[in-house]
């Protein structure tokens, strides 16, 4: 952020999931009332119904409000940073992508998950892994990414194993040298 124009959310804390109406979510998961639920049961299991009611309309009276915080001016971009656990990696999402560039089959927990095809031909001949959803199939899961594909903005997610800093900057610096620096607007 020091060398791009922009705003930044930081978002810090010793848990991946949030509280909502005094139930946990996956805070990538509600982005639509769709995936917020399947969320919501997942991680709840054996929640009252009434309970999980109650958060999905708490999240749906916040989420347009947050959707336009985080939706990129016309030609902008909106890039995420998320910590991946062992279970996750770019073998979760090239089956579910329209293309993928598989430069280090070796560290698949490093990747680049974008929406936009002329941001994945250049993540394509980075050093790293991309993958590009422009049209991601059902069912919403909830995530940014699928929000942002479905209105056609921008997005591009780095992803990085939990405890890998130094890989996430690395990674952040050449989409800041390569990308960014390099965009039209």
């Amino acid at each position: 952020m020091r060398t791009n124009e922009g705003i930044a959310y930081v978002i810090e804390s010793k848990t991946r999931n949030v509280s909502v109406e005094g139930l946990q979510i996956d805070p990538n998961r509600m982005f639509s009332r769709e995936g917020a639920e399947a969320s919501l049961q997942r991680l709840n299991a054996g929640a009252d119904q009434a309970a999980v009611r109650r958060a999905l309309d708490t999240l749906d009276r916040g989420r347009e409000r947050l959707v336009r915080a985080l939706t990129p001016p016309k030609g902008g971009l909106t890039f995420a940073l998320h910590n991946n656990s062992e279970s996750y990696s770019v073998r979760n999402e090239v089956s579910i992508s329209d293309k993928s560039s598989l430069k280090e089959t070796g560290d698949p927990h490093a990747f680049f998950l974008c929406t936009d095809p002329a941001d994945f031909e250049i993540l394509s001949k980075s050093p790293y892994n991309a993958v590009l959803q422009q049209h991601p199939p059902p069912p919403d899961d909830g995530s940014l990414s699928r929000l942002a594909a479905k209105r056609g903005f921008r997005y591009i997610n780095l992803e990085v194993a939990a405890g890998q800093a130094d890989r996430q900057t690395e990674m952040a610096w050449w989409v800041a040298w390569n990308l960014v620096a390099n965009s039209p607007t």
